[in-house]
Order: C-alpha cells, then structure tokens, then sequence
C-alpha cells in the first residue's frame, strides 16, 4: 500500500468517506482479483497526483461486506467517488490511469480566488 493509499474498513467508512471534507476515490478489490491487481499500481499512481485535493482509499470487499452490500458493489474493480457524502461517479472493472483521474478531476472542489 503507498504512503497516499489509505485502507477502510466497515468500521471506519462513514468517517473516512462520507464525512470527508475533501472528494474521496473508494477502489472496492480483493486480494484474489487479477483486475485488481492491475489497478494498484494506477491508483497509488493517481493517489500521488491528488494529495491535498481528494482523498484515495480501498476497501477490500472480503473483508468489508457491510459496505460492499451497501453500494450494491457487484463485481470488481469498482470504484466510486464520493463528494459531500454522496456517490457522485463509479468506475467497473479495470481502466487507465488517464479515466481514474479524470474523475477525481471532475469533482473536485472549486474554490474561487
């Protein structure tokens, strides 16, 4: 896991996700999926890029089923951005790192100068 890659569980998914000030990128995976694996190295690639400006986390979907069935997470990988609390864009299955920061990119927060 990098250092800008942060791991949630059940536990702490309402205060890391949802009550995140900044726009939140969830990567639902498992350990068993090849997909997955690939995307690691895109998500801590992208995770990099944003510090500051959106938060990255992973939920592993083994490990988390409460928060998997709540987003009704069907296959995997999945990933969602969170702004405001809310679902704002999802991500299936494996992509480039180019899709994964557009939308980070899309919602994050403006703030005028």
């Amino acid at each position: 896991m990098s250092e800008y890659v942060k791991d949630v569980s059940d536990s702490s998914f309402e205060a890391e996700v949802i009550k995140s000030d900044l726009p939140v990128l969830v990567d639902f995976w498992a350990e068993w999926c090849a997909p997955c694996r690939m995307m690691t190295p895109i998500v801590e690639a992208v995770a990099g890029k944003f510090v500051g400006k959106a938060k990255i986390v992973k939920v592993n979907v083994d490990e988390n089923q409460s928060v998997t069935q709540r987003f009704g997470i069907k296959g995997i990988p999945t990933m969602i951005v969170f702004k405001g609390g809310k679902e704002a864009e999802r991500l299936v299955g494996a992509t480039n790192e180019q899709a994964v920061a557009r939308i980070i990119e899309e919602h994050l927060n403006v703030v005028s100068a």
